[in-house]
């Protein structure tokens, strides 16, 4: 992934996605985490949906030194935290259909920017074990997003021969460092993934330390992270 050198410069918007595992694990461990990569847009997958789920996710925003707008609601255990660095224009979660019993899917949207630069719909999903259910979640989500400058990040239970991912990157490219992700203790496959449409450049971003034993405490899956700039042309496109 080439780009320009970045020290978070005007403009540059830091989006991390992870998967917390429904804060199984070491939450202590998992916030670390997240300080250390300080993002400006954090995309989580797996956050509790049920008893005192709001409080929890409330509680581990303040512990990450981020803000949360309440409220999981057919997210399917995503949403999305941010920092005072990007403006929020707004958030929402969305229901997708699945058969009963299965697990229920969402995904979690919002809309950022930068002081002075355009707006970016960033998206948070967490896909099917099942391969055609993938599929159709992910011409839904796509539906709804707009043709706007775009992020998508989560887990896509999905391998790079995938459908589901093959759909995606039809509109979008990958743009978050190779290497896998999962499981935490031995990364053996790429799971977790940010993509993003032609209106976001990735700008290349200093290294970011993270202590091992916090990866392995924190979730059975690792985060991944990137720095992006809105392309300035996509206000004159979008009109």
């Amino acid at each position: 992934m080439t780009g320009r050198m970045s020290e978070r410069g005007p403009g540059v918007v830091r989006i991390a996605s992870y998967n917390t595992r429904d804060f199984l694990d070491d939450t202590g461990a998992a916030a670390r985490v997240v300080r250390a990569i300080d993002p400006d847009v954090l995309c989580l997958q797996e956050v509790p949906r049920r008893l005192l789920s709001v409080t929890r996710v409330a509680v581990f925003a303040q512990r990450c030194g981020m803000y949360w707008t309440a409220g999981l609601r057919g997210s399917g255990g995503t949403t999305v935290l941010t920092s005072l660095r990007v403006q929020v224009h707004g958030v929402r979660h969305v229901r997708l259909p699945v058969p009963v019993p299965q697990r229920r899917r969402g995904y979690a949207v919002a809309v950022v920017a930068a002081p002075g630069s355009a707006a970016l719909t960033v998206a948070s999903v967490h896909l099917s074990l099942d391969a055609q259910e993938r599929v159709r979640h992910t011409r839904a989500i796509l539906q709804t997003l707009g043709d706007g400058p775009l992020v998508v990040a989560g887990d896509l239970n999905e391998r790079e021969d995938g459908a589901a991912r093959a759909l995606l990157e039809s509109r979008m490219r990958v743009i978050s460092p190779d290497g896998p992700t999962y499981p935490a203790a031995r990364p053996r496959h790429r799971l977790d993934l940010v993509l993003a449409s032609q209106h976001v450049q990735v700008v290349t971003a200093a290294g970011v330390e993270l202590d091992p034993d916090d990866l392995t405490a924190a979730s059975d899956h690792r985060p991944v992270w990137v720095d992006v700039v809105v392309d300035p042309a996509s206000d004159a496109r979008s009109q």
